[in-house]
C-alpha cells in the first residue's frame, strides 16, 4: 500500500519507520528543507514516561490566572479572544478536576512507558547514528518544602502505575548527580526516577531519516501542503506547492498546524500550541556539568545533558503561533542553569529556541482514524511528544495495517471529541 505521512517531525519520521518495516510504500512530505525542524528541533530532550500527565489538573486554572500576573513566570496567557483558543480553554478548564486528572494521566502514561519502549527496540535493533541517547534517569528537584511535599505525593501516585522512584534528601543529591556539588542552591529534597532517559529528539529524527532513504523511503522537503481533496467517503489526494500527491492512506502528523488542514474535511481538532523555549550550551568541562536529565520544579525547567552540550527548556505560553524569541526567557534559561550548574559550560555559544508544543485539552494525543477511510491522525502531543513519538507511531502503524494495537486505544483517539 502507498502511504503518504504528512510531516517530517519526530512524530512523522518515526510513523514512516512503522509503515515501512510493514512493507508499505511511503512517502513523507514536508514544508522545511530537512526532518525535525520545527518542534522537534530543540526541545527539552528528555524521554519521561514518569512525568507524563495533562496540563490539566486540579488547581491550575488559578494557578496559571495567579502566575501569568508575574513578571518572569514560566506560565503567560494571552486574554485576547481569539475563537479556537477560547474554545481550547474552556475544553481545558473542563478537564482541570480530580476525577478528569486521574483517568488523562493514566491514558498519557499507558502510552508514555509503552512509546519509551519502542524507542529502545529501535534504538537497538537499527544501526543508527548517535542521539545522545542516556539510560540514567531523571531527577526532579525540589528546592522549597512545599515543593518536596508535593513531589512526594506524586512519587506516591507512580506507584499504580508501576513506576520506580526514590526521594533523596539533600546530602545525597549529588551521590546521584555528582555536578550538583558545584551548585551554592539550598535544596529541601529531590525525586530520583531511573527508568527515565533523555536524548537529541533531532538527532533521532535526522538519524531514522536517513536509515528509511537508504532503504527506499521517500521524502519530499520544502513542500508546502496546501489542502486534502475529497473522493467519496476518502481523501483522494494532497494538493501542495509541488502539485498534487496521491496514495491510498494519509496519516497527518503536522503538530499544531493540522487542526489547519484537517478543519475544511469537518474535522475540528482541538489542538492548539504551547510555546515553548531552549538554550542549547556546549560542555567545557564534563565533569562539572550534569551527566543526567535534571528538572527544576520550581522554574519548571528540564536540564539534559546532549553529548558534549547541555539543553536547558521550559515555559509555557498559551499566546498563538508566533515563534519571536523574547531575551527575557533566555535570561531566566540562563540564570537557572548557572544557579545549579555555575561550572563547565561554554556561555559564549548559546543557541537560543523557541517552539509550539501540540496541545489537546485533555493531555493525551489523537490517534488512528478519523470518519474519512484512508485518513488517520499521529497528532496532539503537547509537550510529551519526544517521549510518546514511537509508542504513538507504532499504534498508528498497527491501524493502518488492520491491527489491534499492543496498548489501548480507550481516551487517545478523536471519538473523546467527536470530531
Amino acid at each position: 500500500m502507498k502511504v503518504l505521512v504528512l510531516g517530517a517531525g519526530v512524530v512523522g519520521v518515526a510513523t514512516a519507520y512503522y509503515l515501512w518495516k510493514d512493507g508499505h510504500e511511503v512517502t513523507v512530505v514536508d514544508r522545511q528543507s530537512g526532518p525535525g525542524r520545527e518542534t522537534s528541533y530543540g526541545n527539552a530532550g528528555g524521554l519521561c514516561p514518569s512525568f507524563a500527565g495533562p496540563w490539566a489538573a486540579p488547581g491550575m486554572v488559578s494557578k496559571v490566572l495567579k502566575l501569568s500576573l508575574q513578571r518572569n513566570s514560566p506560565i503567560r496567557f494571552s486574554p485576547l479572544p481569539e475563537p479556537r483558543k477560547v474554545a481550547w480553554v474552556l475544553q481545558w478548564m473542563r478537564n482541570c478536576n480530580a476525577d478528569r486528572f486521574r483517568v488523562n494521566k493514566l491514558r498519557m502514561q499507558r502510552v508514555a512507558h509503552y512509546s519509551l519502549r519502542c524507542l529502545r527496540e529501535i534504538a537497538a535493533n537499527e544501526a543508527l547514528p548517535s542521539f545522545d541517547f542516556h539510560e540514567g534517569g531523571v531527577l526532579q528537584l525540589f528546592r522549597t518544602p512545599a515543593e518536596l511535599e508535593l513531589g512526594r505525593l506524586s512519587a506516591k501516585a507512580l506507584e499504580e502505575y508501576g513506576v520506580p522512584w526514590r526521594i533523596l534528601a539533600p546530602d545525597e543529591i549529588d551521590s546521584v548527580e555528582p555536578a550538583m556539588r558545584r551548585s551554592s542552591v539550598e535544596m529541601s529534597g529531590a525525586l530520583h526516577l531511573p527508568a527515565d532517559a533523555s536524548g537529541d529528539s533531532y538527532k533521532f529524527a535526522q538519524g531514522l531519516a536517513a536509515f528509511l532513504q537508504q532503504r527506499g523511503v521517500a521524502f519530499r522537503y520544502g513542500v508546502r501542503i496546501e489542502s486534502l481533496a475529497r473522493a467519496g467517503d476518502a481523501v483522494g489526494a494532497v494538493r501542495t506547492s509541488q502539485g498534487d500527491l496521491h496514495a491510498d492512506a494519509y496519516v497527518v502528523a503536522l503538530g499544531s498546524h493540522a487542526p489547519f488542514l484537517l478543519r475544511p474535511l469537518g474535522l475540528r481538532l482541538p489542538v492548539y500550541p504551547l510555546k515553548g523555549y531552549s538554550i542549547t550550551v556546549p560542555v567545557s568541562d564534563p565533569a562539572a556539568a550534569p551527566r543526567m536529565a535534571v528538572m527544576d520544579e520550581h522554574n519548571k525547567i528540564m536540564i539534559s545533558r546532549l553529548g558534549d552540550r547541555i539543553r536547558a527548556a521550559g515555559m509555557a505560553e498559551l499566546t498563538g503561533y508566533g515563534l519571536a524569541l523574547d531575551p527575557a526567557r533566555r535570561e531566566l534559561l540562563t540564570n537557572v542553569v548557572r544557579e545549579l550548574f555555575p561550572q563547565g559550560l561554554a556561555w559564549d555559544q548559546v543557541e537560543f529556541w523557541a517552539g509550539l508544543r501540540p496541545m489537546t485539552p485533555d493531555g493525551p494525543p489523537i490517534l488512528g482514524r478519523t470518519r474519512w477511510r484512508n485518513l488517520f491522525l499521529n497528532s496532539g502531543h503537547g509537550s510529551n511528544g519526544w517521549t510518546q513519538s514511537c509508542g504513538t507511531s507504532k499504534v498508528v502503524a498497527d491501524i493502518v495495517a488492520g491491527r489491534a494495537p499492543d496498548i489501548d486505544l480507550d481516551g487517545l483517539t478523536a471519538e473523546r471529541f467527536h470530531a
